[in-house]
Formats: C-alpha cells, sequence, structure tokens
C-alpha cells in the first residue's frame, strides 16, 4: 500500500499512507472585533479552550447520598419494597441532593420560584470589561434560557438536567439551542455553614464586580444560595453552524418564544436570553424520578456486577431526553457510565448511521450535536434505518458488546430506535436476549406506550428476528462469556413535557435536520480552535491516499463496479480497517459485500484522481489513526443540500450541483428538499 506525496515523484514508506497536510489549513491570527457572531474577547475564549482541553477532575460531590435499598425483582419485572424499605425509599427520594435531579415536589417549587426580569436586575450584575454576568440564585430558584454561554459554580451547587455543579469544579459549557427544550439551572442546597458564608460570598465577589455591584448582590447571598458565573461561549462547533443562513437563529429563542422572552436583563449581551415562566422546559414527571432512584439505587447497592440500562420507546417520546439524564444523575455518583448506541437514525455522540461503544465522563449539558466525539468502538452501517439488514444491524450491535470486558463494572446504558412495531419490536426482543440487562425502562407519554411492556414474562414467549423462544440454545456462542440474568426490573416512565409524542413540525427540530446538524458538528472539528472567520469545507485542504492503498465498498445497494467511483464522488464515507490486506493489480481495490469491520471516523471523499490514481479525504482524524484505515464504506449518509449549493468564492457552476441532468440515467434526479409538508394521515380535523 504505497501513496504518492509532495511533488508525486517519490513514494513513501508504508506508515506515511495518508498524507497530512494539515498546516495550510492555519491561518494568521484576527482582532475579536472581527468576529461575526456575538462580541466575546479573544482572550476569554482561548482561557476556556485551554479549560476544555485539560481533563477534568474526577467529580465528587460534598454531600455523600444517604444508603439506598436495593429493590427486589420478582417474576413479572416489577419492583417490591417491605414497609420499611419503602419509607426508607420516600425519604431518600425527598432529601438526597448528590443525584442532581428534582423531586416531584421540588419541580412545582422550581416552577414558582423561576426567575423572571424584575429578580435578575436585583440578584445578577454583568461586568462588560471583563463580559461575563455574576447570578446569586436561592435554594429551588430556576433561570430558564436560550442560547449557549460556559458556567462555573463559584458558591454552593446548582442542577443542569440531572447533572450538579459545586465550586470548585471546572466551567462547563451549556447549550439551549431552539431544536430543543430550552435548559434550566436550578440551585440546590448548599449545606454552607451560616457563620462563614457572607465573608466567603465577599471574597468570591470581588474577584469578579466591582464595589457597587459587589454590595448589591452581598445582600442577596444567604446560607444556602448559589453564585454562578455565566460568559460567552464561542467555539469552532458554533461558529461553523451559525455560518450557514439554514441554521440562522439556532441558538435565539423561536418567534413563539421571543415575543415574551425577557430582553433587558444584566444575562443579556452574553449570548444568552431567560425565558419567563409561561415557556416549559424540562420537566420531569414523578414516574421518571422515581426511574431515576431506582438505577441510581441498584447501581449503589450490592448487584452482582454492572447495572445494564437498556431505554427503548417509540419517537418523540423523549427517550434520548431521558438517557442525558439519567446519565448525568450517574456522574454524580460514579466517573464514567459506558454508553452502546443502538440507535442509527438519532445517534448521541456520532453522525447518523454509527453504532458504537464509548465511555462517557463529562455531563452531557446540550443536544446530541453539541458533543460530537470519537467512540472506544464503531462500526458504521450506512443508514439512519436497518429495515434493509437487519440480519447486519443485529451483528455490528454484537461485535461491539464482545468489545466491552464482562468484569467492568460501569453501569451501562443501551439507547434504541424508536420503531417499536413489527420487526423493530422483534429487534428489541433479540436485544434484551443477547444483552446482559438489569433494567428496561419504557419511555411513553399520556399513560400510551404504542408497544408492549418488555416485561421478563412476555420475553419468555416473544418471538424476535434472530431468537425464538426458548432462547438458551440459540445463544450458546454469544453468551459465553456474557450470560444474561435470569430476570431484570421492568420501570415505566410516562413523559409529560410540552409536545412529547406529538408530530415535530418546527423549523430545525425535525429528525432529517436533527441528523444534518450532527453532520456539520462532526465536520466542524477541521476548523480552527482560534477565533476568526469560518473557512468553508471547499476550501480546506485535504487528505491523499493512492487507490491501491485502501478498498472501496457501497453498503445496502448493488452498484457497477463501473459507477461506483460516481456515487462515491462528493459522498461521506466510513473510515475502516479491515482486517484482511488490500491487494490491488494496479487499479481501484472494489468490495463486492463489505464486512463488518472496525471504524475510527468518517470523512468526505471530496476528489478522485484518475489519472495520478488517488482519493483526496476531507476528515478531522488524527493521521495516527488514518494510517491504519484501509477501507472506503459508502452508505446513503450525505452532506446537506445547502453544504453544496452555497459554495462561497467559487466562480461558475459550484462543483458537484448541475441543472444539466437526465432522468433517464440511473440514479440521476434533483435534490431533495424538505419542505415540512404533512401526510391526509397526520393532518388533525376538528
Amino acid at each position: 500500500m504505497k501513496a504518492k506525496r509532495g511533488n508525486h515523484s517519490k513514494v513513501s514508506r508504508k506508515s506515511q499512507k495518508w498524507k497530512d497536510v494539515r498546516g495550510k489549513r492555519c491561518r494568521p491570527p484576527i482582532e475579536p472585533s472581527d468576529l461575526q457572531s456575538s462580541p466575546v474577547m479573544a482572550s476569554v475564549i482561548k482561557e476556556h479552550q485551554e479549560t476544555t482541553r485539560k481533563k477534568p477532575a474526577v467529580k465528587r460531590l460534598k454531600t455523600k447520598a444517604k444508603p439506598v435499598a436495593v429493590s427486589k425483582s420478582v417474576a413479572n419485572g416489577a419492583m417490591e419494597l417491605d414497609s420499611d424499605e419503602s419509607r426508607e425509599w420516600k425519604e431518600y427520594s425527598q432529601t438526597v441532593q448528590a443525584n442532581g435531579v428534582r423531586t416531584p415536589s421540588a419541580s412545582k417549587d422550581a416552577q414558582t420560584c423561576r426567575l423572571d426580569g424584575n429578580s435578575l436586575h436585583h440578584c445578577a450584575a454583568r461586568d462588560d470589561q471583563r463580559k461575563h454576568a455574576v447570578l446569586v440564585m436561592q435554594q429551588g430558584q430556576t433561570l430558564c434560557f436560550r442560547g449557549k454561554c460556559f458556567l462555573t459554580c463559584l458558591y454552593g451547587r446548582v442542577e443542569v438536567m440531572g447533572f450538579t455543579i459545586e465550586e470548585g469544579q471546572q466551567s462547563y459549557p451549556l447549550f439551549s439551542p431552539a431544536s430543543h427544550s430550552p435548559l434550566t439551572v436550578r440551585a440546590e442546597d448548599g449545606c454552607r455553614d451560616a457563620e462563614d458564608h457572607r465573608s466567603d460570598a465577599e471574597d468570591i465577589l470581588n474577584n469578579y464586580l466591582s464595589p457597587a455591584s459587589r454590595k448589591k448582590l452581598l445582600k442577596k447571598v444567604l446560607p444556602n444560595s448559589a453564585i454562578i458565573l455565566l460568559e460567552p461561549m464561542e467555539t469552532p462547533l458554533t461558529r461553523f453552524l451559525s455560518s450557514f443562513s439554514e441554521l440562522g437563529g439556532l441558538f435565539n429563542p423561536p418567534m413563539a418564544e421571543l415575543m415574551s422572552a425577557i430582553l433587558d436583563t444584566p444575562l443579556n449581551g452574553l449570548g444568552m436570553v431567560p425565558l419567563p415562566d409561561d415557556i416549559e422546559g424540562l420537566k420531569v414527571s414523578p414516574s421518571c424520578q422515581e426511574s431515576l432512584d431506582a438505577v441510581v439505587g441498584a447501581c449503589r447497592g450490592n448487584m452482582d456486577g454492572s447495572a445494564v440500562v437498556l431505554v427503548y420507546g417509540a419517537r418523540n417520546v423523549g427517550k434520548s431526553t431521558y438517557i442525558r439524564v439519567l446519565i448525568n444523575t450517574l456522574l454524580n455518583h460514579t466517573t464514567g457510565v459506558d454508553y452502546l448506541e443502538a440507535d442509527l437514525g438519532q445517534t448521541e455522540f456520532t453522525p447518523a448511521g454509527c453504532l458504537s461503544l464509548l465511555t462517557v465522563r463529562d455531563p452531557l449539558l446540550g443536544p446530541p450535536f453539541t458533543h460530537q466525539r470519537a467512540p472506544d468502538h464503531m462500526v458504521y452501517y450506512g443508514q439512519s434505518t436497518c429495515e434493509s439488514d437487519m440480519i447486519l444491524y443485529m451483528e455490528s450491535i454484537k461485535s461491539l458488546w464482545r468489545k466491552r470486558s464482562p468484569t467492568r463494572e460501569t453501569p451501562v446504558v443501551i439507547n434504541t430506535m424508536g420503531w417499536v412495531k413489527g420487526f423493530g419490536l422483534q429487534l428489541l426482543v433479540d436485544l434484551l436476549r443477547f444483552l446482559p440487562v438489569s433494567h428496561v425502562v419504557q419511555i411513553s407519554h399520556d399513560g400510551v406506550g404504542q408497544c408492549p411492556d418488555l416485561t421478563p414474562d412476555f420475553l419468555r414467549t416473544a418471538n424476535g428476528v434472530q431468537t425464538h423462544p426458548p432462547a438458551q440454545t440459540a445463544l450458546e456462542e454469544f453468551t459465553e462469556s456474557h450470560s444474561p440474568p435470569q430476570s431484570y426490573v421492568h420501570l415505566s416512565v410516562n413523559n409529560q413535557y410540552q409536545g412529547a409524542g406529538c408530530q415535530i413540525r418546527t423549523r430545525l427540530q425535525r429528525s432529517n435536520e436533527l441528523r444534518d446538524m450532527a453532520l456539520l458538528a462532526y465536520l466542524s472539528q477541521l476548523q480552527s480552535a482560534d477565533p476568526g472567520p469560518v473557512r468553508p469545507l471547499h476550501s480546506l485542504t485535504p487528505y491523499q491516499v493512492a487507490h491501491t492503498a485502501v478498498a472501496l465498498g457501497v453498503l445496502h445497494f448493488e452498484v457497477a463496479p463501473s459507477d461506483m467511483l460516481y456515487a462515491a464522488n462528493a459522498g461521506v464515507v466510513g473510515l475502516c480497517c479491515m482486517a484482511d490486506k488490500v491487494t490491488s493489480n494496479g487499479r481501484p481495490v472494489l468490495l463486492s459485500r463489505p464486512p463488518v469491520c472496525p471504524c475510527v471516523g468518517l470523512g468526505v471523499l471530496r476528489g478522485i484522481d484518475m489519472a495520478r490514481g488517488l482519493y483526496f479525504v476531507l476528515t478531522p482524524l488524527d493521521p495516527a489513526l488514518l494510517r491504519k484505515v484501509n477501507c472506503l464504506l459508502l452508505g446513503t449518509t450525505t452532506l446537506p443540500s445547502y453544504v453544496l449549493t452555497t459554495q462561497e468564492g467559487v466562480e461558475g457552476d459550484p462543483p458537484y450541483v448541475t441543472s444539466d441532468y437526465s432522468f433517464e440515467l440511473t440514479g440521476a434526479g434533483k435534490l431533495r428538499v424538505f419542505k415540512g409538508l404533512q401526510r391526509p394521515s397526520q393532518m388533525v380535523t376538528h
């Protein structure tokens, strides 16, 4: 496997198969005034970028949670507690602060304690020179907002999406875009000594505010108060997404919220807009809280092995939101949570079409496109649904699970697809038989689950795609080192937040738009970390690799070898590592049936040079990983159409786009534009 480099007159070593030309991507620094988004000082940006590069210390809460009684599982998967355990469980759910998730009673109080415009003028102060604001919150008060910012807890503790942030910890980025429910910051009891709280607060405020502002806020500080520092945030991700007009207003309140948003407070101008109490944020229902307490109690108990939690439910019922809250809650008690991605359409940490396994160590304080990261193990399936090849889907899931050591004690959270009927239900049955699940969480809305309760009793008689009862004989090979338990706990969660279970009609909230944002967020890693203008994808310098060094395959479709290179040009490809060595007779290596193999990331095949025998691939991966890649897999994942049609600085017709085509050619056609029109069956009649 050889690749040409430089003037193409010399042949590099095998380890230099992928040519690194990233040096050409660097650009001279610019002044902060040149930023196209909200005014942010370059020094503040660099300081936070340095902070985020450092691996955070292990999070330990000062106030430990009291022991929790371990629940007992019975034959039908329901939970039973004796009277003493029941009283202790209720006491724990009302008093524990370590999990950072509000109880039902606290949720009611929080709704009446939302900080409004008048309150923010009295309990917040802004330093215009240093571009930050300080906010004093009392226990139970909440701040619901749109936008983005860095949050640092200076005094006491606050909770965001189940994660508790204490003083002394690092700054955390908060993302509250219009595509998802607004974030809510809630003040918790900091358990501060009443005698020392005033002097401690005064020392803290001295570092961030002028004397006049400091004096005003000091009067508001109580022993159980929380003081937070809010700073503007501008990252390569936010700059890159904001450069597309189709994503304009992503971090601004939608029009329905803008009419009642609080626009005149000390927090405005920092990239965040507070919302009044008539706009509902994330609402944790009583059943949701009970399920969170049950999983946390099991993890803190003496159960054998690690807790393995599988979450399932129909589309648009809040599975992803629940999983983020669950992971954040668990991170209050442990240093990491293993995550198995089995949802191809709405992935959490990767672009769509990827199945992955990774360990989450940092809280998830935003939607999926704000925390794209490299998994520990990944398989590129190449489609947002598995209907075309369910066997390949299951084999990919099993290959990922085999990568996890059976002796790990880290809790596991498994995300599943919203396909819960027909074959989708049978795939869930297979997953429950293949994986050693300890807890199954069913997400529904208004009490309507749209699928059967997957209790252990149901599983004993259900048929799967690959398995049939009894399942033991069919799974001997796979469960040799991963034996599933005899039973598990089935928990039902009824989400009650606004819009649960409804057909999505709002701009930036449709599933195809969320997939586009996840892919663009992944490609935003190609942008420089220094503040400056965004460089479009077609202006970046790609890697180059020889046709003979890597194999090319197409997933899920039969493509003639003569047309395969045409199909792959300008496509999104999975960068994979086959076990077999690639051999070539001097021509491109084409795979007739791509295997299930590890994938290290994605790239854009932005050009093919047949004369020199080179592929040109644009990817944010490190060159050390690229040297292991010997296979490019093409799926149905594509770049958003507006990326191709709005290529600035290009003279003449933009590359990859033409108006001169013929429908008689196989595969030819117009770019698909989603207009959000409803089918007659989805229209509501009155």
